[in-house]
């Protein structure tokens, strides 16, 4: 796979976690033209409905929804990453295969213990991702060091202090569509797999209306429907307050 700029990589836990935490921002960004590739660290294997080609089937479907130039699994063990030098590696790869200016990461604390692991494999996998010494090969050509401009946290269950919010109101039908996608995960009013017979946290009909509850608040913290909330890895700068002139 030949080296290619993108201007947003999004790295994921499991298929659908993008679209959960970052949907709406995501569809934003395409829709302004911006590249953006979505990384699923794990097949999603261990999940208690649907099996690994219907979530790589939906995987698909919510992709053309949100018009991402391209999505790719780094092929980790479901409920079991671990921050080794073998998964750092694969995310230095993805990194300097895409070379995004702005990497998005699951935040630091989560329901999810994965979630949690993937986080500190970004974070280790960038500093060292910028070090020469750091040698990795793609189809026998060794990849150049690179480190994103910015690397920003999504918010996924367990909330965290916000540094931004991203104003999501014409897009969160796309978000909605996209999450929708994944049939075998969520709630889907008259799907044929809302007949599978184990609930799960994220099946029930209430969770869809919490993502909803929750994009309007953040949405009434900015004067706005609906929004999604980022903390900043790293202090945000401003070149000149006319930037918030434009907002």
């Amino acid at each position: 796979m030949e080296e290619r700029k993108t201007d947003v990589l999004v790295i994921a836990t499991h298929p659908d976690d993008g679209e959960l935490c970052c949907g709406g921002t995501i569809a934003k960004l395409t829709g302004e033209g911006r590249s953006v590739v979505v990384a699923d660290c794990t097949r999603g294997e261990l999940g208690s409905r649907g099996t690994v080609e219907t979530r790589r089937q939906e995987a698909d479907r919510a992709s053309a929804v949100l018009n991402l130039s391209e999505r790719v699994n780094l092929g980790m063990p479901d409920g079991n990453i671990k921050v080794d030098e073998d998964n750092v590696r694969k995310i230095i790869k993805t990194i300097r295969m895409f070379k995004p200016t702005l990497l998005l990461l699951p935040g630091p604390s989560d329901r999810h213990t994965d979630h949690e692991d993937v986080h500190s494999l970004v974070r280790k996998a960038v500093f060292q991702s910028g070090l020469p010494k750091i040698v990795t090969e793609e189809n026998g050509s060794r990849q150049e060091p690179f480190r994103p401009q910015r690397l920003l946290c999504y918010m996924q269950t367990y909330e965290f202090p916000v540094d931004f919010y991203v104003n999501i109101t014409d897009e969160f039908p796309r978000k909605l569509e996209a999450i929708r996608a994944y049939s075998t995960q969520f709630h889907v009013e008259n799907h044929e797999q809302a007949t599978e017979a184990y609930e799960t946290f994220i099946s029930r009909p209430e969770f869809l209306d919490f993502i909803e509850a929750r994009a309007r608040y953040f949405g009434a913290k900015i004067g706005v429907r609906y929004a999604e909330a980022f903390a900043s890895v790293e202090p945000l700068g401003l070149k000149s307050l006319s930037v918030l002139l434009e907002i």
